[in-house]
């Protein structure tokens, strides 16, 4: 099967944690207001079908395209990356392989860290950015909707979310295995987007720490999410120095194109560790001159692995069983979209002959009962049609082959 709109094929070109470093993947990061232009862009191109997936681990566009190329200078148009490096560290899938990959990737079995559902979130924002600037068709429509509902099974049905399945989480588990008396130690998070929120919830509840200060660029956002955690401080983007000053932790999700954290930020000369949770980082890596700063990536992170792993490695066979029949749910209804069409026009061509030779019979023979050769000829239309149904969803077929033939023989043209 080929999927193809106006002889245009589905691919998937990006790049992640398997190929590219943290400093790569942050050079092909895309933030949310170039994604909006790359969207924009693509859709002046004509490229029918496309939306933008940019996180800490992975950068990618999916869409329909007359080559892959077309999806990648929009790539690396609106990133900071450039042609040369992207081809030694890049991915491209292509019609079934795509949809796999699409699949593997909303049920965390692409994920760097086995099982991580945050990528979920991510990609419904993905979605929802790019049916804002209406750039789903039909087509990617329907394959969203299935592989959400593929990604909510395999996390309601299987254990392979369970233990150190997402970045937040990660961050957390390696303060409890890292630091001693982790639970009084002063923390502070800065960004407050969903790793930030969930490094903040994943502080309380599992590490147990009632000494966490939240500070984010929009203020009212941080007041907001401690309406719900009150055992969360909130203080002020202004006193970001002032309060790296007292922490001896510093997580940092802010997400920001440039460093937000600079050698200018550290004035204290005691034990600082930072973990860096943005893509691209956002911790100057100039504060490594300081022997009192540890400072910690995401891939660093990502090694991290809990007694759950060997568990969570016992859940892949279930969760490839749910993709395969959610996407061959998918794939049947596209060859059914496919087909619907012929099989419909068939019909109306068979119809036409059936109506001109009941009409030419009926002049030709005196006593010619036109109302029983109509009910005849359309039982036989029926089982005509039928039949052809039954041939075109055999697994051995080749729909469009089949279809073109069809086209010939009756001389019809088919309007998807």
């Amino acid at each position: 099967m080929s999927l193809e709109i106006k002889n245009r094929k589905l691919y998937n070109v990006g790049l992640s944690y398997k190929k590219a470093d943290a400093t790569t993947r942050g050079a092909f990061s895309i933030t949310k207001e170039n994604q909006k232009l790359l969207l924009k862009d693509a859709k002046n191109f004509g490229i029918d079908g496309v939306f933008v997936l940019s996180t800490c681990n992975r950068t990618e566009i999916m869409g329909f395209a007359y080559h892959p190329f077309e999806l990648i200078s929009l790539l690396c148009k609106y990133s900071s990356g450039e042609i040369e490096d992207f081809v030694s560290v890049s991915n491209v899938y292509k019609d079934k392989d795509a949809i796999r990959h699409l699949f593997k990737t909303a049920t965390g079995l692409d994920s760097q860290i086995l099982g991580d559902y945050e990528i979920v979130g991510q990609l419904k924002e993905s979605f929802k950015l790019a049916q804002k600037h209406k750039t789903l068709n039909a087509y990617l429509e329907r394959l969203i909707n299935l592989v959400l509902q593929a990604s909510k099974k395999v996390k309601n049905s299987t254990k392979l979310s369970s233990g150190t399945t997402s970045v937040s989480y990660a961050a957390v588990q390696y303060v409890v295995d890292k630091v001693e008396d982790y639970s009084n130690k002063n923390i502070l998070v800065y960004g407050l987007g969903d790793i930030g929120k969930n490094t903040c919830k994943n502080l309380i509840e599992y590490a147990q720490n009632k000494n966490v200060t939240l500070i984010n660029r929009t203020e009212s956002k941080a007041k907001e999410f401690v309406k719900e955690h009150p055992l969360v401080k909130v203080s002020s983007l202004d006193k970001l120095t002032e309060e790296i000053s007292k922490a001896d932790i510093l997580i940092v999700s802010t997400g920001a194109n440039v460093p937000t954290v600079t050698l200018d930020h550290i004035t204290t000369k005691k034990e600082l560790l930072i973990l860096d949770l943005s893509m691209p980082e956002n911790v100057d890596r100039a504060v490594l001159a300081l022997e009192s700063v540890s400072l910690v990536n995401i891939d660093e992170l990502s090694k991290i692995t809990d007694k759950t792993i060997e568990e969570r490695q016992k859940e892949v066979p279930k969760a490839e069983a749910i993709i395969m029949s959610h996407k061959a749910e998918f794939i049947e209804w596209l060859d059914h979209r496919k087909f619907t069409p012929a099989v419909n026009a068939l019909k109306e061509s068979l119809m036409t002959i059936q109506n001109d030779e009941i009409d030419f019979q009926s002049k030709k023979i005196k006593d010619f009962n036109a109302e029983q050769a109509e009910v005849i000829t359309s039982r036989m239309i029926q089982k005509i049609t039928t039949q052809f149904v039954k041939h075109l969803k055999a697994e051995d077929t080749s729909v469009d082959q089949s279809i073109e033939v069809i086209s010939k023989m009756f001389d019809i043209e088919i309007n998807e």
